[in-house]
C-alpha cells in the first residue's frame, strides 16, 4: 500500500526537531515537501530528508496534487485559517494544538471536515503514548477505586526568551493554550470527566498568562472530583499527574514531554498490594501520532484524538479565563 504523503507547513523549530523528524520515520508515512520562503530554513530538514520538495509559499505546498496530508505547526492565532485551507485544498491536515483560540472556531473546523470527508485533528500527541493509554485503562477498569482526586502541573520557564510566540498576545501566547491544553485535556481524556465548575486565578504579563492555577469540579462516567491544575512559563520546570482514588492512587512522572523532561514511569500505589512501576523508554508518541494518522486515512481506523475532544478541551480554557475575568 502506498504511503501517505506528507507536506510541513512552515519551518518551525519544533517540526524540524520533532515532528518532521516523526513524519519522516513512521511507517506509512513520506515526508514530501516543506513550504518555506526561506530555503536556507529547509537545508536541516534536508539533512535528515535528503530528497524532501520546498515549496516558496503554503498555498503552493496546498496546491501540490502529491501531498496527501499536511502538517501545520505555526503560531497559534493562524491555525484555524490555515486548517481550513488545507481541508479547502483536499487535504487531510494535523495541526498543532491549540487548533483554535476559542470554541466557537471549532465548529467550523468540524463543519468543514464533515464536509470535506477528511481527517482533520489537533496534534494531541500525549493519547497515543503507551503511559497514557495504561492510566486511562486502570481507571477504567476501578484499579484505584472511583476518583475522587486528580492534580496536574505543568511549568518551564521562557522568561529570558521575549520575542518567543509563546510571550506575545498577538501570537496566540500564554501558558494555557500552550500546556494547558495538556494538563486539562489530558484529565479528561483518562477520566471521562468534564468541569461542572471552575475557579481559577492567573498571572499575567505583556497581556499573556504566565501562571495559572485552577479547581475545578470533574463529573462524569460515574465519579465525581476536586482537580487542580498549575500551569506556568516562569517557574522551575515540573511535569507531574496524580489520580487519587478510593483504594489507591496513579502518578504519571514524565506525561507530557515524555523522554525530554524524563522517563515515562506510571507508578501505581493500593493499601495492602505492593507498590507497581510501569516504565516506556522506547516509546515515541510522535512517531506513534503520525502513524495513527495515517491508519485513519488508510484503513478508517478510529482515531484517538477526534476535533470534537479538542473542543471540549477548548470549552475547559475558555472556562478557566471566563472564572479569572
Amino acid at each position: 500500500m502506498e504511503p501517505v504523503n506528507w507536506g510541513v507547513l512552515g519551518a518551525a523549530k519544533f517540526a524540524r526537531d520533532h515532528m518532521a523528524r516523526a513524519i519522516h520515520e513512521a511507517e506509512g508515512a513520506r515526508l514530501h515537501a516543506l513550504a518555506t520562503s526561506d530555503a536556507t530554513k529547509a537545508e536541516p530538514f534536508r539533512a535528515f530528508c535528503p530528497d524532501l520538495e520546498v515549496h516558496s509559499s503554503y498555498d503552493a505546498l496546498l496546491a501540490d496534487p502529491r501531498i496527501d496530508a499536511v502538517y501545520i505547526p505555526l503560531p497559534n492565532h493562524i491555525h484555524v485559517e490555515w486548517t481550513l485551507k488545507a481541508l479547502a485544498a483536499g487535504k487531510h491536515v494535523l495541526t498543532e494544538k491549540p487548533i483554535a483560540m476559542r470554541t466557537d472556531e471549532i465548529d467550523g473546523l468540524i463543519s468543514a471536515r464533515d464536509a470535506a470527508g477528511l481527517l482533520a485533528a489537533e496534534a494531541y500527541m500525549i493519547v497515543h503514548h503507551p503511559q497514557w493509554q495504561r492510566a486511562r485503562a486502570l481507571i477504567a477498569d476501578g484499579a484505584i477505586g472511583p476518583i475522587r482526586h486528580a492534580d496536574a502541573h505543568f511549568s518551564y520557564d521562557n522568561r529570558d526568551d521575549p520575542g518567543n510566540i509563546r510571550n506575545r498576545a498577538e501570537t496566540g501566547g500564554g501558558s494555557i493554550p500552550d500546556i494547558g491544553v495538556y494538563a486539562y485535556g489530558s484529565v479528561r481524556w483518562a477520566t471521562g470527566a468534564e468541569p461542572v465548575s471552575i475557579t481559577s486565578r492567573i498571572v499575567r504579563e505583556n497581556g499573556v498568562d504566565v501562571f495559572a492555577q485552577i479547581i475545578a469540579d470533574m463529573e462524569g462516567q460515574g465519579s465525581r472530583f476536586t482537580y487542580h491544575a498549575m500551569t506556568s512559563m516562569r517557574l522551575h520546570p515540573r511535569q507531574e499527574v496524580v489520580f487519587q482514588g478510593e483504594t489507591g492512587l496513579i502518578r504519571l512522572t514524565a506525561p507530557f514531554n515524555a523522554g525530554l523532561f524524563g522517563e515515562a514511569q506510571l507508578h501505581m500505589f493500593r493499601s495492602g498490594r505492593p507498590d507497581h512501576v510501569e516504565r516506556f523508554p522506547g516509546a515515541r508518541q510522535y512517531r506513534n501520532q503520525v502513524e495513527a494518522f495515517c491508519r485513519t486515512v488508510r484503513d478508517g481506523a478510529p482515531y484517538p484524538w477526534t476535533l470534537e475532544d479538542a473542543k471540549g478541551t477548548q470549552a475547559m480554557i475558555d472556562g478557566v479565563f471566563a472564572a479569572a475575568s
